[in-house]
């Protein structure tokens, strides 16, 4: 009992003698030991590292955001709280699963709950019909899409976000243990100092103050030891950020393949998506007539993609029927339209029509033809066009 209260009494001690030295330096009424510029500049880089990497982690953490379909409230910090909530939560959650020597269930990605929606819609709204069949065709893309996410955030999550969340865990805990010990060994010394001197101007006015000058001199003696050797321990920690850096940029370089992997996936769904939607016929396809009538007779009612596909190859009619000779086809009675064409578009035979941007051509549609296209006249000259490379006008 008397042993432990001798060490918390000496432990306050310390700590007040610590505090006052501390207090003195911020008012300038005590010397401070400086480092040299070297190590100042290691502890700058080091104080630059951990804070971008925490603002990287936090925002790769936002950009990798499971579901943000669980996000609550109306305005932008009830949205932010609300993740941060959330992610928190997914922290402690892959916290007790590791304990448990389990693996965290796999999360709900954006891509599969909007294609879970527009399944059900589906299947309520009418498979057979064609929104149902084109909700179906959708919600299957965006499923390998959900998929094609789920990878990418299980890949950057090992490869990039958790060898800077050990950094910050790990390393940098390390570093800032050993500098706040070597805050305390300077605290120390300087203290140290300060005695010492103050024994020395005592000694000029009496000699019985030598003993006093010896045992400071002693401990400033015992303190600078200490305070080298900590600032040389600190100072190896230190140049390790040089380390870190090379891993983070190997993380960095990780990630960005994985991102473009990503990418890639998504695009090459997408256009094999937007290859089928094209091979769904348009209300202008196949009939001569609209199938239902415009809001209005003076507003033009315009169809359009937004971005080209690669047309498909069938001829203008199905496989097993002999195909049309261009030269025999007369445009019907009734039922050509005017159409916009949005890109240019190189003809792959002498039975397409070439087209460029912007240009007006008359189309038509004809019994047998392939949805994905239409006859398209322009002066003389005649051919197929593709339907996606046109804006129909009424």
């Amino acid at each position: 009992m008397d042993f432990n209260m001798k060490k918390l009494a000496s432990d306050a001690g310390i700590f007040f003698t610590r505090a006052v030295q501390f207090t003195e330096e911020k008012f300038g009424q005590a010397e401070k030991t400086e480092l040299d510029a070297h190590f100042e500049n290691l502890l700058a880089r080091a104080d630059s590292t951990k804070n971008w990497t925490e603002k990287i982690l936090r925002q790769t953490e936002v950009l990798l955001q499971p579901n943000p379909s669980e996000w609550t409230g109306t305005g932008p910090g009830a949205r932010a709280g609300s993740w941060w909530q959330r992610l928190a939560g997914a922290r402690v959650e892959e916290f007790l699963y590791e304990k448990l020597d389990r693996k965290v269930p796999s999360r709900v990605t954006n891509g599969e709950l909007l294609a879970q929606y527009m399944t059900e819609a589906a299947g309520e709204l009418g498979p057979t019909t064609p929104y149902g069949k084109t909700l179906i065709k959708v919600a299957e893309a965006e499923k390998r899409l959900g998929a094609a996410e789920r990878d990418f955030i299980h890949t950057a999550s090992i490869n990039f976000l958790t060898p800077l969340r050990n950094f910050l865990e790990g390393d940098w805990k390390t570093i800032s243990k050993e500098r706040r010990l070597l805050q305390n060994r300077r605290l120390d010394l300087d203290a140290c100092k300060a005695r010492l001197k103050k024994a020395k101007a005592a000694e000029a006015k009496a000699t019985l103050w030598n003993d006093e000058v010896d045992k400071s001199e002693q401990e400033l003696r015992v303190a600078q030891t200490e305070f080298d050797r900590q600032a040389e321990v600190t100072r190896l920690l230190l140049e390790g950020i040089s380390s870190t850096h090379v891993n983070h940029l190997r993380c960095l370089h990780e990630f960005v393949e994985s991102q473009t992997t990503y990418y890639a996936q998504c695009y090459r769904h997408m256009l094999d998506l937007q290859k089928q939607l094209g091979r769904f016929p348009g209300t202008f396809v196949g009939t001569t007539e609209p199938a239902s009538p415009p809001l209005s007779s003076t507003s033009p009612t315009t169809t359009a993609a937004t971005m080209p596909v690669e047309p498909s190859v069938a001829g203008l009619a199905p496989p097993g029927e002999a195909a049309l000779c261009l030269e025999e086809v007369a445009p019907p009675a009734s039922g050509t339209r005017k159409a916009r064409v949005l890109y240019d578009y190189e003809a792959a035979d002498s039975s397409e029509l070439a087209l460029l941007a912007d240009e007006l051509i008359t189309v038509y549609s004809l019994p047998g033809m392939d949805p994905d296209w239409l006859i398209g006249e322009r002066g003389n000259k005649k051919g197929k066009v593709p339907v996606t490379y046109l804006e129909l006008l009424s």
